[in-house]
């Protein structure tokens, strides 16, 4: 017989405060999840690119540790991140959720941040995870920018809510892993469910494209 216990453990995250930061006003907030392999200071940095004058940003990092391969210019293995484990799939799902949910109020109570006003990039591996905590929570996030990633493999055998948040989902023409094809094939699951849906899509590979990060800024200043 299969029993389990309860265990903490720490998520750490880094916090972008705005230059000109006013406590007497309130700021948008931007959080920033990266990719498979990915790390909170290089999905910050990325972040930062977007807007650093006018947003908090906070960039968390994944619960999951590993080794990755040293490259050539490497002087050994780094440590890279991940959001998930295929092994108790749901266990990964929920541990996403409570995350999110209290780093928003952990930023909350530290800094002037308008809760109405919360904005969630992810890119790769925490698009669909993020798709989940959106239309799960489904009045916490104002807009959700989704990049190179996939929708929910539980879609049908969980009821998920429509939510009141907008949708920019970004692909890019040599994706090795969501061809566009596939990609025009989430767009009405999410159209069912998210208050609107953009589609954007630049040429590249399975990378962040730089060029949309004006357009990133762009649309969510469209949502303030």
């Amino acid at each position: 017989m299969e029993r389990s216990i309860v265990a903490q453990i720490r998520l750490y995250y880094d916090v972008h405060v705005p230059v000109r930061y006013d406590p007497r006003r309130s700021y948008p907030l931007l959080i920033a999840l990266h990719g498979y392999g990915g790390n909170k200071t290089s999905m910050m940095r990325l972040a930062r690119r977007i807007n650093d004058r006018d947003w908090f940003i906070v960039s968390l990092q994944g619960p999951y540790p590993f080794m990755l391969s040293p490259d050539e210019n490497a002087r050994g293995p780094k440590t890279g991140f991940g959001w998930a484990a295929r092994y108790k799939h749901e266990d990964s799902v929920a541990l996403h959720h409570r995350a999110l949910l209290d780093v928003i109020e952990d930023v909350a109570a530290a800094y002037a941040i308008d809760r109405a006003r919360v904005f969630l990039l992810g890119f790769s591996q925490a698009v669909a995870l993020n798709y989940r905590f959106v239309f799960t929570h489904t009045h916490l996030i104002r807009g959700v920018i989704g990049v190179c990633g996939g929708i929910p493999g539980d879609r049908d055998e969980r009821r998920y809510h429509r939510s009141e948040t907008d949708v920019l989902h970004i692909a890019t023409t040599e994706d090795e892993f969501y061809d566009l094809e596939r990609i025009k094939t989430f767009i009405p699951w999410l159209r069912q469910h998210a208050r609107s849906v953009e589609l954007k899509i630049y040429r590249g590979r399975h990378v962040f494209p730089r060029r949309s990060l004006s357009d990133i800024n762009r649309w969510m200043s469209e949502r303030l």
